[in-house]
């Protein structure tokens, strides 16, 4: 059970309205590598981890994503609301406004919307953390690029934290990553995936 204190895990307290930004930003909430995305895979692998502090790396960051989504979700709503309908039509809002008004919905920069196949759950010890490594990089990369179209420091800062968060993910993956190697050698690493057939590989010759 979590203990929820209910505010931010940073603050967000934007001023000006923008929706040509919060229609780059949004892609965080539900893009192909925005925190819905993350926060499923990682609370969705951890049921397959057979290591209960690596179980517990993938409840904890999958649990914090959450408190992101939360964030990247304040931000959009405070740069959209209290728009006019001249400031939607002029920003190119008014194509999700025409479906969503200004509420927040999943969805990527380019208006794809979030599906499941955002995120991937194999099974495999290994081909999961690596998949959670690579995940965080390309998410420091989005929020790389959207730092290089903000230029409202209260946007920005908020933005920075999320992306320096993405970072501390990696590193702690990657942490996972040796912990689970290290459990792991070649003989147990494949009775753990029945399904591998190689005798060669499996050393049973």
């Amino acid at each position: 059970m979590w203990s929820y204190d209910k505010r931010l895990q940073f603050p967000v307290n934007i001023k000006e309205p923008n929706a040509k930004l919060a229609q780059v930003i949004i892609s965080q909430y539900g893009g192909p590598d925005g925190e819905m995305g993350a926060s499923m895979r990682y609370l969705s692998q951890r049921y397959s981890m057979p290591y209960r502090e690596v179980a517990g790396v993938l409840t904890d960051i999958g649990t914090e994503e959450l408190a992101h989504l939360e964030m990247v979700a304040a931000i959009v709503h405070q740069l959209t609301r209290n728009l006019s309908m001249e400031e939607i039509e002029k920003s190119g809002f008014d194509k999700y406004y025409v479906d969503h008004t200004i509420g927040v919905w999943p969805q990527a920069a380019g208006g794809v919307p979030f599906n499941a196949c955002e995120f991937q759950v194999k099974g495999d010890i290994i081909t999961d953390l690596m998949e959670d490594m690579a995940a965080e990089q390309k998410a420091r990369t989005t929020y790389d690029n959207i730092l290089r179209l903000v230029k409202d420091p209260d946007v920005c800062e908020p933005i920075k934290f999320l992306r320096m968060r993405e970072v501390v993910h990696f590193q702690r993956f990657g942490e996972a990553l040796r912990i689970t190697q290290d459990k792991l050698n070649s003989k147990n690493f494949y009775a753990f995936n029945p399904g591998f057939d190689c005798d060669e590989c499996s050393g049973k010759k």
